[in-house]
Order: structure tokens, then C-alpha cells, then sequence
């Protein structure tokens, strides 16, 4: 990456020390984060098969109807991918921010899939 990317490229950095740390195995399988300026996307993947199990996104139509601060719609994708997870028999998660600090839509996300019953 060049160096005009600064925030980028030290995003990228802090995204490979967590993935050295954090893999998805299918019994408990990672919970992975990418937030944009205007969305935010969440995938439950199992990194052994290098299979997606589980996703949601403030693009899905019941979240995207919704005017909502992007904090409030952080915590609906939360909830959604809680319920799809519970759904599919997924108890336990490892989570990966993806470099993102873990505060503002990232831990609302998080808080709000652990009260949807996931683990992590």
C-alpha cells in the first residue's frame, strides 16, 4: 500500500497481528467486522473450509428501511446475525474487529450479538 493510504495501510497492519491470534474452526467459528462510511457488514465464517456460514448487513431491507443513526443500525445487524447464528446452531464465536478499534459501531455490534445469544 502507499504510503498516501496512512489509515489504510495501518488498518492492514493491525488486521494481520488479529488474524495471526483469531481463527474460525467449524465449532466455534469467527465473527468478522467491516464497516464503510455509510454501512456496516458481519460474517460468521469458518476459516477450515474457507466457508461463509452466516451473514447480515445494514443492507438487508428490514434494517435498510429504517432511518436510523448508524450506531442504532450497527446494533440491528448485531441482533440480525445473533438470530441467524442461533438459527444455523452457532453458540460460540471468536471475534475479529478487523482492525477497526473496537468502539463506536464495532462494540455496539458486538454488544448487541452477545445479547442476541452469541459467545465471545
Amino acid at each position: 500500500m502507499a504510503i498516501k493510504n496512512r489509515k489504510e495501510y495501518r488498518r492492514h497492519r493491525i488486521k494481520l497481528r488479529i488474524r495471526k491470534v483469531v481463527y474460525g474452526s467449524p465449532e466455534q467459528p469467527r465473527l468478522t467486522v467491516f464497516r464503510s462510511n455509510k454501512q456496516i457488514y458481519a460474517q460468521i465464517i469458518n476459516d477450515l473450509e474457507g466457508r461463509t456460514i452466516v451473514s447480515a448487513s445494514s443492507l438487508v431491507p428490514e434494517i435498510a428501511g429504517n432511518t436510523v443513526a448508524k450506531i442504532e443500525q450497527a446494533k440491528l445487524v448485531g441482533q440480525l446475525i445473533a438470530k441467524k447464528a442461533v438459527e444455523a446452531g452457532i453458540e460460540k464465536v471468536v471475534f475479529d474487529r478487523n482492525g477497526y478499534l473496537y468502539h463506536g459501531r464495532i462494540k455496539s455490534l458486538a454488544e448487541a450479538a452477545r445479547e442476541g445469544g452469541l459467545k465471545f
